[in-house]
């Protein structure tokens, strides 16, 4: 039985062709396709994995039926994105877009809202002079991770040549402060590095919350109200991590969960689940809280002296076997100093200020972090089996040594299935989340259940058989005819890629593909040193512009290749997903080795031998998926539109010649494939001409 007044309500298809229309874009039938999967995924409350690639319309295909169903069925959407590039887009051109254009056909028009990390926004009550500033705070304090996450440190003061000096910024910065009407650091251009945002910023922990007397014009409290009013919020994927890690409260109350680039949550998931210690953030703590609670540390200190004692001699890398006895011991009097200052901070109850103490809550922030993750690192090896623990190094460019000791979950598959997943619909869509041939790799990753025939070995990510959420996947393909518009060459008769990070052969093969070519080309390469050598060597043998990432910001880089046809970028994983220069400036794409994960990282390694214990097969659950993935996202760089032409050239001949080679190449768009140089030269020829 129908009920009643549904055969007055637009369909999803009739809708999305108003969208289109607006837009002055035609019919997609994978588009259509894609929304009406989305639609029946929402309205049945089960969870989606849609596969849509470029060129599809993927936004309008999920964007459509969920403000269609939020308006409704009065449910609120939450879509999260992985990159700020793509978050704006959505919210600033897409969304925008379906909302007025389906508007006049449903009941009222849709609220839409967005939310960031807490850190992401000014805090007015710290621009008043009603909040301390921390003048000790250094890179590695970077707040709330979801505002790390959002803002890699990039530029300002902190990267030489940029010209403004860090109090520059914050003067700036201040300015900007006093006049913002949504105090979104996005909205700050040019935009400042970590250390000059930290002035105007808190966390949600530092927060004073309630008893901050510029409540009323608080804007995280400003964009958190809305969210909880609207029919659709836009967040992005540091925001599910924290919520993922224990904190659900970080996003309003919704029915449905939209993710796009859904490939990346579990790395930004676990990215937000990973704690670290190192006498830098002890010291930290113990200023704030000599400076803001008048308390002693000394018991601290001392703690911090023994930790360094232990762990500085450390080597770098995994501790497959937890924590050596006096590295344990040393953690846990940190913990225990931390809960003992951490009681001596926070305010008494009964004592009513006339003010908010903003340092004190600084300070017990900062002290609660360290004590959680310092209980966290000392707990007994039976109750840390699903925790992965590792010794680090990093150098400053003043030739300082800072040794950190990280902690990260095993597995998060659980964390998504249970904090992020269960309990409402889902749709999990990117344009590569078919790796080999199957969804399965990608959905075990997500915590959805697997299916019945597949492959057991890899289940959970070294979790103990999860049994996860019913998931159904779905391929839309693309507009894009791959085997008429592009190649796939194999340089199979280069030797296996070593140690050095270019060989000579190496280096002769790209400057003749290059040469062909044009310039014209995107290189793709595992490592920096790999991409500096390439560029170093391809400057001296060629007349066409090189440019190298770290050479300028990256949007910069990309701008130029694009600008100018024969230019070449080349560069490392930044590169490798959301680069889109359609034309004839990216001709050529070519990628130096399989991407497989570094053999000493540390949660990767561990997760694959986590599978192996369990009988499986750790490298091609861990390694050959996280390249398989790459590959795909690498590959994807060289079309980007209908008339667009040209190679990608893998210079490993594994991808031919290793029994895993099928696999990976199977995740690759279905390029026509060959091994036969004379005839690609040829062609990139021909294309340059």
């Amino acid at each position: 039985m129908t009920p009643a007044g549904a055969e007055d309500e637009p369909s999803v298809d009739e809708l999305l062709d108003l969208a289109v229309g607006t837009l002055g874009g035609s019919r997609r039938d994978g588009q259509h396709q894609m929304a009406v999967a989305v639609a029946a995924t929402i309205t049945n409350g089960d969870h989606l994995l849609v596969q849509a690639g470029t060129g599809t319309g993927k936004s309008l295909g999920y964007l459509v039926p969920a403000v269609r169903h939020a308006v409704l069925e009065s449910e609120r959407v939450v879509v999260s994105t992985a990159t700020l590039a793509l978050q704006r887009q959505v919210m600033t051109r897409d969304l925008p877009l379906v909302a007025d254009t389906l508007a006049p056909r449903l009941p009222r028009r849709p609220a839409i809202a967005l939310l960031k990390g807490w850190h992401n926004y000014v805090c007015v009550n710290k621009v008043a002079g009603g909040y301390p500033e921390d003048e000790g705070a250094t890179l590695f304090d970077l707040g709330e991770h979801a505002g790390a996450a959002d803002h890699p440190p990039v530029g300002g003061a902190d990267r030489p040549g940029s010209g403004e000096s860090l109090g520059d910024q914050v003067v700036r910065v201040r300015a900007w402060a006093e006049e913002t009407d949504s105090g979104d650091r996005d909205d700050l251009v040019p935009g400042v590095s970590d250390r000059a945002w930290r002035q105007v910023s808190v966390t949600s922990m530092e927060c004073v919350g309630g008893k901050c007397p510029m409540l009323a014009e608080c804007f995280p409290e400003k964009a958190r109200a809305l969210a909880r009013e609207a029919d659709v919020v836009v967040t992005n994927h540091a925001m599910l991590g924290i919520a993922a890690s224990g904190s659900p409260n970080v996003l309003p109350e919704h029915q449905v969960l939209v993710v796009d680039e859904a490939h990346e949550l579990t790395d930004r998931v676990t990215a937000q689940a990973t704690g670290e210690l190192s006498i830098g953030s002890i010291e930290h703590a113990t200023r704030l809280a000599r400076r803001h609670g008048g308390v002693p540390t000394t018991d601290l200190d001392a703690a911090g002296q023994e930790l360094a004692a232990v762990l500085v001699p450390m080597p770098e890398g995994r501790l497959a076997r937890g924590l050596p006895d006096d590295a344990r011991a040393a953690v846990a009097a940190v913990r225990d100093a931390a809960r003992t200052l951490l009681s001596v901070l926070k305010p008494d109850p009964g004592v009513k200020a006339a003010q908010p103490d903003g340092g004190l809550k600084m300070a017990a922030s900062a002290m609660l972090a360290l004590f959680e993750t310092a209980e966290r690192m000392a707990a007994d090896p039976e109750d840390s089996r699903h925790t992965v623990l590792w010794v680090a190094r990093t150098e400053d460019r003043r030739g300082n040594t800072t040794t950190r000791l990280h902690a990260a979950p095993l597995a998060v598959n659980g964390l998504i299935r249970t904090h992020l997943l269960a309990g409402r619909s889902s749709v999990l869509t990117s344009a590569t989340l078919e790796l080999g041939g199957s969804f399965d790799p990608v959905a075990r990753s997500l915590g959805l259940e697997v299916r019945p025939d597949a492959e057991p070995a890899a289940a959970g990510d070294g979790e103990e058989e999860p049994r996860g959420l019913s998931w159904h996947g779905l391929d839309v393909g693309s507009p894009f005819d791959y085997r008429r518009q592009g190649i796939c060459y194999v340089a199979r008769r280069l030797p296996p890629p070593g140690r050095e990070p270019a060989t000579a052969a190496q280096l002769d093969e790209i400057e003749a593909l290059v040469t062909a070519a044009g310039g014209r080309t995107l290189g793709l390469f595992s490592s920096r040193r790999a991409a500096a050598a390439a560029a170093e060597a391809m400057r001296e043998r060629l007349d066409v512009p090189v440019l190298l990432q770290g050479d300028d910001q990256l949007p910069t880089l990309v701008a130029q290749f694009a600008a100018d046809e024969p230019t070449c970028l080349f560069g490392t994983l930044s590169l490798w997903q959301g680069v889109d220069v359609p034309g004839r400036s990216c001709s050529l794409v070519i990628i130096d080795r399989i991407p497989f994960p570094r053999p000493d990282d540390p949660v990767r390694s561990a997760r694959a031998d986590a599978v192996g214990a369990a009988g499986g097969n750790g490298f091609m659950a861990v390694s050959a998926t996280h390249a398989a993935l790459l590959l795909a996202q690498g590959a994807g760089r060289l079309i980007r539109s209908t008339t667009d032409r040209g190679v990608v050239a893998v210079l490993d001949p594994r991808l031919r010649t290793a029994r895993y080679g099928e696999f990976l190449a199977r995740s690759m768009p279905d390029f026509w494939p060959t091994v036969d140089r004379d005839a690609v030269l040829a062609a990139l020829a021909r294309l340059s001409a």
